[in-house]
């Protein structure tokens, strides 16, 4: 190959390294790696936090260095807090996502070496085989029969064919054949980086990520609103500009979901650690709430629903006999060909590894597809070339002209009956067939059209025993509210035999069906649609599409490079730990073995998970929102400043470490049966009706406390400190549950932190901190008062909640 040759060598894996250094990892933006810095940098991101301690700075000036210093330690401490939840929440998902790694076959110090992906680097040199996905650009070394899914860049669906020299792109995947690459471009130098860059391309928002965008808007906007307010009236009563502007912020800190983010990526990482043990690793995180909704899955039934271990159970000519001329010309077929590795040549391979095929000699090659769905091999055997090819049978009987019973040829037509006879009566029992046919050509290459007038020779059947629990798996995923479809390329008389042992009720289509619907009709037709077979890769991600415009939350499950457009248009696209790359690139969730029982457990962490996270925006907003709109009116009502910022600050510090055990919490087995979604209407009643209820005790506790009690400002601050501490964090107890607080128990981890809080409020004012903090220890009657309205409010909470639920399901 001339100059080519040295270049196949590759590089050394000193140079690779020095490269490495050079340009970088083989990542888009996507991928980017934050560092401690960079997490820690993101908790100061919120506008109430820089302008409280830009307020603090500021109050140095003016002689308050104490209270300063005491504010902007707490904002501080929060900040680290936030930071080192946060930062393990990251840690954890890149662990597991390092389980499931996408790797190439490079050729270093003259040898193939496994590297991932992102270590690859300009001048590597690539070696591709069917299933691999192309790690980054460069040309065509050497090739045999290589034709590559460009659809990602050009939207072209049928695969192209390259030759030496022509150019590789990033992100494109090998549907079949054999090449070798030299890498030119890497990570965001690449198209495929660019475009990503320019049109952030990838998957969309989740329902999750946009409510929780959404809601934290809602939630800044009427912070900002509460917050001038209460500066301006505190501001007006002569209550210290700087005090009252300090006051005012640490109210909107306390309303604004600033635990948010760390909250919901401790939860979510929570639930992705508790897959992985279940075997799902999560390489989208976003995705677990998907998982949680999901009302249909969509897979295939090989490996799923069967053993996926194909096995040759006979060669059968046409009039249904023991075949050796079929089993040969199958075995020749599987053996020499180089395109998509698959089950059936490996069934076929492991069943004829004895025989011996040494006079046949290859010639050329025209590689499996999924739209003709046959592979051909031209042999030569003796003086004969020989084109034998295998496939679908229907796709391998629309190029046979003839077929041959013993040793004669007959035309195919007069002998179809016997034919669709032997393929119908195996295929009912469950049997997957395999077509052989072959031709003698006297070419030494062959193309497409050269697969025609064949010869019918017969079927080699396979068998995949049905998994025997999958009758139990499938009435598992229906109680869960989950669907499940079967989507397979194979043929509908398996399809539907498989569906029919393990109780799959409903109707079929396949491929040929399939065209003669329109977008409209299929849409309607998927919700009582149960097998589609016979489809194409293009045919499946429209069944995808159609299921989601019907209004189901769609899970595909595949493996293969016909599942990839599918997987892409899902809502959560799951794949499996030995799938091929460009499945595992594609996936959201990667299952460590092909079982429904895995994704039954995964399905229940991820409402688990998506149903904690739901419970802290339940709780935070309603508690924060009642304390905010508490302090709003107590700046009217209260002759003086309700509550010193400082003291606004400790308690928000104290029931952000209470609610970070949420994510720990057990969940009520009731609330897991059926798909969760996000619902912003129902969280902001919930907020209005319980944050409301809090406001209320508050403002009983201020005219207690003002009119009977007759307190001191400090003592007033100190009781109701205490109050709302201990309010804010035991309600976590009564509303973490549908049920009765006493019906269900919560997870170790919460009852310690509770505990712990709650033990902090009542020793705090007895400490030289409680000093500083100018909290006062209370008097016996100002204690027996905040246990009773805590005891009365939780009361309240407890039986409201009841008639909430009965109104207003989530």
């Amino acid at each position: 190959m001339g100059s080519g040759s040295s270049e196949v060598l590759g590089i050394s894996s000193k140079e690779a390294q020095e490269r490495l250094k050079k340009y970088g990892y083989n990542k888009v933006e996507k991928g980017k790696r934050l560092s401690d810095w960079e997490i820690l940098i993101n908790q100061f991101k919120n506008p109430y936090t820089l302008l409280l301690l830009s307020v603090a700075l500021l109050s140095i000036f003016l002689g308050e260095k104490t209270d300063t210093f005491v504010i902007a330690s707490i904002v501080l401490l929060g900040s680290l807090l936030d930071f080192w939840q946060e930062r393990g929440a990251y840690r954890t998902v890149e662990k597991l996502l390092s389980m499931v790694r996408v790797s190439a076959t490079v050729i270093r110090d003259g040898e193939e070496k496994e590297i991932p992906i992102e270590y690859i680097v300009p001048e590597d040199i690539v070696v591709l085989r069917a299933g691999d996905m192309v790690p980054a650009e460069g040309t065509v070394l050497k090739e045999k029969d290589l034709f590559i899914n460009e659809a990602l860049m050009t939207g072209e669906a049928y695969p192209v064919e390259k030759k030496v020299g022509d150019y590789l792109y990033m992100g494109t995947h090998v549907v079949s054949g054999f090449g070798v690459m030299k890498v030119i471009k890497t990570g965001k130098d690449t198209e495929y980086g660019k475009i990503l860059q320019r049109l952030k391309l990838g998957k969309g928002e989740t329902d999750f990520e946009h409510g929780l965008r959404r809601f934290g808007y809602t939630l800044f906007e009427v912070a900002t609103l509460l917050t001038l307010l209460v500066f301006a009236v505190n501001a007006y009563y002569n209550r210290g500009i700087i005090n009252s502007l300090l006051f005012a912020l640490s109210l909107g800190i306390g309303i604004t979901p600033v635990l948010l983010p760390a909250v919901v990526s401790v939860g979510l990482s929570y639930g992705a650690r508790h897959m992985a043990r279940k075997g799902a690793i999560v390489k989208r995180l976003a995705s677990i709430e998907n998982f949680g909704s999901m009302t249909v899955l969509c897979c295939d039934k090989t490996g799923t629903l069967t053993e996926g271990k194909m096995k040759v159970y006979a060669f059968k000519n046409i009039l249904d006999e023991d075949d050796k001329k079929v089993a040969l010309f199958s075995y020749v077929n599987s053996y020499l060909q180089t395109g998509y590795k698959n089950p059936v040549d490996e069934a076929i391979k492991e069943w004829m590894r004895s025989e011996d095929i040494s006079e046949f000699k290859k010639l050329d090659e025209l590689p499996y597809d999924f739209n003709r769905k046959r592979l051909s091999v031209l042999v030569r055997r003796g003086e004969e070339n020989l084109l034998i090819t295998k496939g679908a049978y229907s796709h391998v009987l629309e190029v046979c002209s003839y077929a041959q019973i013993g040793g004669k040829i007959h035309d195919l037509h007069e002998v179809l009956e016997n034919v669709e006879k032997v393929y119908t009566d195996y295929s009912q029992r469950g049997f997957r067939l395999i077509a052989i046919a072959y031709k003698v050509v006297e070419k030494e290459s062959v193309s497409y059209e050269d697969e025609k007038d064949e010869i019918f020779l017969g079927f080699a059947v396979m068998h995949d025993p049905i998994k025997e629990d999958a009758k139990n798996v499938l009435k598992k995923l229906l109680d869960l509210g989950v669907e499940l479809k079967i989507i397979t390329g194979d043929n509908k008389l398996v399809a539907e035999y498989v569906a029919q042992q393990i109780g799959l009720q409903g109707g079929v289509i396949s491929g040929e069906d399939f065209r003669k619907l329109s977008e409209e009709a299929l849409i309607s037709r998927v919700k009582d649609t149960f097998v589609f077979a016979e489809l194409s890769p293009l045919q499946k991600d429209a069944v995808v599409r159609a299921l989601r415009k019907a209004g189901y939350v769609v899970g595909y499950m595949g493996d293969g490079i016909n599942d990839v457009a599918a997987m892409r248009s899902a809502d959560v696209a799951i794949s499996v730990e030995n799938a091929v790359d460009v499945a595992k690139e594609s996936a959201d969730i990667v299952l460590l073995k092909a079982d429904l029982e895995t994704v039954i457990d995964a399905v229940l962490e991820g409402r688990k998970t998506f149903l904690n996270t739901m419970k802290y925006l339940f709780m935070q907003t309603s508690s924060n929102f009642g304390n905010v709109f508490s302090m709003a009116g107590a700046s009217f009502l209260v002759p003086f400043l309700p509550m010193l910022p400082k003291q606004v600050l400790t308690a928000n510090l104290l029931t952000d470490g209470a609610v970070m055990s949420i994510p720990t919490d057990t969940v009520d087995e009731d609330e897991i049966k059926s798909p969760k979604r996000w619902d912003m209407s129902f969280i902001k009643r919930f907020m209005f009706f319980f944050g409301i209820l809090s406001s209320i005790f508050d403002y009983i506790t201020f005219i207690f406390l003002l009119y009977i009690f007759k307190v001191r400002p400090e003592m007033f601050r100190s009781t109701w400190f205490l109050e709302g501490l201990l309010t804010q964090v035991l309600v976590l107890l009564v509303l973490r549950t549908k049920k009765a607080f006493t019906k269900t128990k919560p997870s170790p981890s919460l009852i310690l932190t509770v505990v712990l809080v709650v033990w902090l409020g009542f020793f705090l004012p007895f400490t030289p901190l409680g000093n500083i903090l100018e909290l006062k220890p209370l008097d016996n009657r100002l204690y027996a008062f905040v246990f009773i309205i805590t005891f009365t409010y939780l009361l309240s909470v407890e039986v409201l909640k009841k008639f909430f639920y009965k109104r207003y399901n989530f």
